[in-house]
């Protein structure tokens, strides 16, 4: 989740398997004020779960190309 303003991160669900390993860059970029924006153009290995993190952050933005 997002504010629609500033695009900074507010909070964030995930449900799934190992989807623990998703949380520290969620807690970092909540804590350092990043935008979606910001969580889109960080490089994100492929192919890796973190790669869901990223194209959530795009869809945010509207550029999503695989959601």
């Amino acid at each position: 989740m997002v504010d629609e303003h500033s695009g900074h991160l507010l909070g964030a669900h995930l449900i799934g398997p190992e989807v623990s390993e998703l949380l520290p860059e969620l807690t970092l970029a909540q804590l350092n004020g990043l935008t979606a924006g910001d969580i889109a153009r960080n490089v994100h290995a492929h192919p890796t779960l973190s790669e869901v993190l990223m194209e959530a952050a795009e869809m945010v933005e509207g550029k999503a190309i695989h959601i």
